[in-house]
């Protein structure tokens, strides 16, 4: 059994007009949704065996934020390949992992990571698939389960959505 979590980066600032889309920073919302994602994992005891992080700034701070809240620090990865990547680079990606690893999470971006989460998923719970077929919000998290021994075998309809958290939601609560 492997887990998979997708993180979408928490909301940017389009504040500089002028910044490059790789270097926008997160803004104040993004600042206060990456640290209640990051209680949310503390909470739900969520500590991914390895992170595959886009280099971007965003996808950088939102990583900072969350891993503020954890007792250790997780085992990060950036990869530049990751950074707007299509369904299909993200795949091949995870694809190349390593065995041992039990569970990863990839902190990247929209409309990757979102396209990624439908093509895997096959079934699971009905809510969280309902929110999902709407929108994958920033900073929302899901989560995935493969009834597979290796990551070479991740395919698409290949994994069951276990659970979908938006961070607006956790702020409110």
């Amino acid at each position: 059994m492997k887990t998979l979590y997708l993180l979408r980066h928490a909301k940017s600032s389009w504040e500089d007009k002028a910044c490059d889309d790789f270097d926008r920073p997160l803004n104040k919302r993004g600042r206060h949704a990456a640290k209640a994602m990051g209680d949310h994992l503390l909470a739900c005891d969520i500590t991914p065996a390895q992170v595959l992080c886009s280099p971007s700034k965003r996808t950088r701070e939102t990583l900072e934020r969350v891993q503020r809240r954890l007792p250790t620090a997780l085992p990060v990865r950036f990869e530049q390949g990751i950074y707007l990547a299509e369904p299909t680079t993200l795949l091949r990606r995870l694809r190349r992992l390593s065995q041992s690893l039990a569970s990863v999470m990839i902190i990247g971006h929209n409309p990757g990571l979102e396209m990624l989460a439908r093509t895997l998923t096959c079934g699971g719970d009905e809510q969280a698939k309902g929110r999902l077929a709407r929108k994958f919000p920033t900073c929302a998290l899901a989560t995935l389960t493969a009834d597979i021994e290796g990551w070479h075998d991740l395919a698409p309809a290949g994994a069951t959505l276990d659970a979908f958290v938006v961070a607006s939601d956790l702020a409110q609560a």
